[in-house]
């Protein structure tokens, strides 16, 4: 059969795939009666001895559920783990697979049950709904074919017709799951996520689902298919473009930029191009093609471990998600929501944040995400508590279920008995006080009880941040995280641009210090507009001042940008990552041939200039000495160092609580840092979680802190607890720990709190 035939039949194989199960729909059959049915269907056209669709169950195994060609009996009886033998490879990669001598392929797993011993050759497509597969179909033939490109297309279409009936209800997969009692439904249960904004949060349980079921996959006439796609998408970008004018998201500030960079993806012409080649070439009509390339997109983009990049897709999500929803004629009309809620999707792009009601929306939980998604950064301005990465949130949760999101410490209460609930109820309502308790403290002095000056700061990334310090009473911004600015743009900023961000902070900021760090990109934290190469270890990586090192034009402009920001005023820069004295030496003297080339031109020079480093890496410990004789300041990045000194991988779920920043060895290392810095007259600071806890707080001035930086939002609970304190005492206290063989001392540092009255 030639590829243009097998195109035909399947196009064909599809409109009576569709057919065949709308008149079952009409009639009395069973699922599984259509399920066979579709099996012997899809064997016919393709030309196959076996046609098979595995369906996806909890635990991520697959289930025989139909099959044409092997032994019934094997029916709900066969399974493989996802990965497993080619079906199971299939399932993982999400991915279509032709193999034309199966027994032969490594990945091969025979079951005997099924009788597939006299098949060579098989082809396997997954079924794919909104990126999640839902299950496998597969073909099986006796003789060595090599399947053709069309042949994959053909079935791949059919595993879309497949996605689109069980998503629309006309054929149900999920009805022979094995269910639990009612009883065990009903349970309290609790899962783990990954913190993308702290807050806590609570509300019944709402999908995000814009009821997208698409009925029509093979068009009629493709070039009408193309011109209605060209009108819908000019729609699209009319409709986002009214959005980015409403006054409440205008009002967003800096987080307005990560709205605008979602704007350039609708204009991206490549995006486009490729759903009008899959109607043109694939026959299909305009909302089945978006759905395809989305897919493909989708499969393709989930290898890639670049986190900040893989954060794009969620973008790309929400364009296809909207698109499809013009091009549907949904509407735009509000759901029926509850006056509380917490929505739970799988990833969610920051236009679909801003379409729902924000006084009734109390949190987000995602399957995916991390803290580089845009969604997250549009939480942050709506100081909305967000969780990603939370596992099976959306199988193990139902609509209406009660939800508390403790997003701060990672986790989800999910139907909690009344009692926890009335408590997680009064802890919410606290936190809408706390931020006229914090205002009410602003103007009361850090002072501990015994005279000690300790010097609270704020941790901003952004121009939206700088309020909260004024409101917190913070004495500055300790730590100015220069690379997010970067990170929402679609193109790097030049040296103007940088400076008029840089002036507008010095200016907001109204004569408090500020610290700048230079760009710490790399890593978790990449550019959108940065190509970069994959890293078995990007925490350990190519990132900080290494690129601003092998990469000096770029901290050049940087350097330029805050000296001219800073003119006539006080710059305090800071090199991020900094693993030995010769690097900062290098750095700094970047600083100074910037400093050089503005005098050289007439330019108006800071009238101060102090200059630190972030000690992050362990090994910048034994260069102190000479460190402290190059530095003005030092600033410890508590939550790199801790990464590092415990070799722990702060993003990984399994590990994020598994050592404590409160064991004596942490302890130990930063009183040697406090002593160093204290002996060569050199100022020292912490920013970081380590910071933004009284508890920790307290044990850092035990330490010999007196300079800590946070989030505004922790800055009048760690005054209280300062105020609460004698610095001599704990000092002592602490001292006497350091040598302990404690996992942690947080124990005997709450005793010690309690008993002397601190407030922690």
């Amino acid at each position: 059969m030639s590829g243009k035939d097998v195109k035909t039949s399947a196009w064909s194989g599809s409109r009576r795939l569709l057919k065949l199960l709308r008149d079952q729909m009409k009639g009395k059959s069973t699922d599984q009666d259509r399920l066979r049915q579709t099996v012997q269907l899809i064997a016919r056209d393709m030309d196959a001895e076996v046609c098979s669709i595995y369906v996806m169950r909890p635990g991520d195994f697959l289930e025989l559920a139909a099959t044409e060609g092997l032994k019934p009996e094997a029916v709900y009886k066969t399974r493989l783990h996802k990965g497993e033998g080619i079906v199971g490879q299939v399932a993982a990669l999400a991915l279509p697979m032709a193999v034309s001598d199966a027994p032969r392929h490594p990945n091969f797993a025979y079951r005997p049950e099924t009788g597939e011993e006299p098949y060579q050759s098989m082809l396997g497509v997954p079924i794919l709904r909104s990126g999640r597969v839902l299950g496998v179909i597969a073909v099986q033939n006796v003789t060595h074919r090599h399947y053709h490109e069309e042949e994959v297309e053909a079935l791949e279409t059919i595993a879309m017709v497949l996605a689109e009936l069980i998503s629309g209800g006309a054929l149900t997969v999920s009805a022979i799951e094995t269910q639990g009692s009612l009883e065990e439904r009903e349970k309290p249960d609790r899962l783990k996520g990954l913190c993308l904004n702290e807050g806590l949060g609570i509300g019944q349980a709402v999908f995000h689902n814009r009821g997208i079921v698409i009925s029509r996959i093979i068009a009629d006439d493709p070039e009408d298919e193309v011109r209605r796609l060209e009108v819908t998408v000019a729609e699209m970008r009319s409709s986002i473009d009214e959005m980015l004018t409403r006054t409440e998201i205008a009002a967003l500030g800096e987080q307005r930029e990560v709205l605008e960079t979602y704007r350039m993806f609708a204009e991206d012409r490549g995006w486009v191009g490729k759903i009008t080649e899959a109607i043109r070439v694939g026959g299909m009509t305009a909302e089945a093609a978006v759905q395809k390339i989305q897919n493909e997109t989708r499969s393709r983009m989930s290898k890639i471990s670049d986190p900040y990049l893989r954060e794009r897709l969620a973008d790309l999500d929400d364009l296809a998600n909207r698109l499809l929803h013009h091009l549907l004629g949904l509407g735009d009309e509000k759901l029926e929501l509850p006056d509380e809620f917490i929505l739970l999707a799988r990833t969610l792009g920051p236009a679909e944040l801003l379409d729902y009601d924000w006084d009734r929306l109390k949190g987000v939980i995602l399957e995916e995400g991390s803290p580089t998604a845009h969604v997250a950064l549009v939480a942050q301005a709506l100081e909305l508590p967000i969780l990603g990465r939370c596992r099976d949130v959306l199988s193990r949760i139902r609509e209406g279920d009660t939800l508390v999101l403790d997003a701060t410490n990672d986790q989800v209460f999910v139907r909690p008995k009344e009692d926890v609930l009335k408590t997680l109820r009064l802890n919410v309502k606290d936190k809408k006080v706390r931020w006229e308790e914090i205002t009410a403290a602003r103007d009361v002095a850090s002072v501990s009880l015994d005279g000690h000056r300790i010097s609270l700061n704020v941790n901003v990334g952004l121009l939206i941040d700088l309020p909260h310090m004024h409101a917190a009473g913070a004495d500055g911004v300790g730590l100015y995280r220069t690379e997010v600015p970067f990170m929402v743009r679609q193109s790097f900023p030049g040296v103007a641009d940088q400076a008029d961000l840089y002036r507008k902070v010095i200016d907001r900021s109204e004569g408090k210090p500020v610290v700048f760090r230079t760009l710490d990109v790399g890593g978790d934290k990449v550019l959108p507009y940065w190509s970069t190469v994959a890293e078995e270890n990007p925490a350990m990586g190519w990132r900080a001042i290494r690129i601003g090192l092998d990469r000096p034009a770029l901290l050049r402009q940087q350097l330029r940008a805050l000296i001219r920001a800073c003119q006539g005023r006080e710059l305090n820069v800071m090199f991020p990552m900094v693993a030995e004295t010769a690097e900062f030496l290098a750095a700094k003297a970047l600083l100074d041939r910037e400093l050089e080339r503005e005098t050289s031109i007439g330019g108006v020079l800071p009238k101060k200039i102090r200059v630190g480093a972030m000690l992050e890496v362990p090994a910048l410990i034994w260069q102190l000495p000479s460190l402290c004789r190059e530095v003005d300041f030092l600033s410890v990045g508590s939550n790199d160092l801790l990464q590092f000194v415990f070799a722990t991988d702060r993003g990984n779920t399994r590990l994020a609580r598994r050592y404590d920043a409160l064991n004596p060895g942490v302890l130990k290392l930063l009183r040697t840092i406090a002593d160093s810095t204290t002996a060569a007259g050199v100022d020292l600071s912490l920013c970081g979680d380590m910071a933004a806890q009284p508890l920790e707080a307290m044990a850092l001035i035990g330490c010999g802190f007196r300079s800590l930086s946070m989030p505004a939002l922790q800055v009048s609970a760690v005054k209280k607890m300062v105020r609460s304190l004698d610095v001599a005492q704990v000092t002592e206290f602490v001292s006497g720990l350091l040598d302990e063989a404690d996992h942690s001392l947080r124990g005997r540092l709450e005793e010690y709190a309690k008993k002397s009255g601190v407030v922690i």
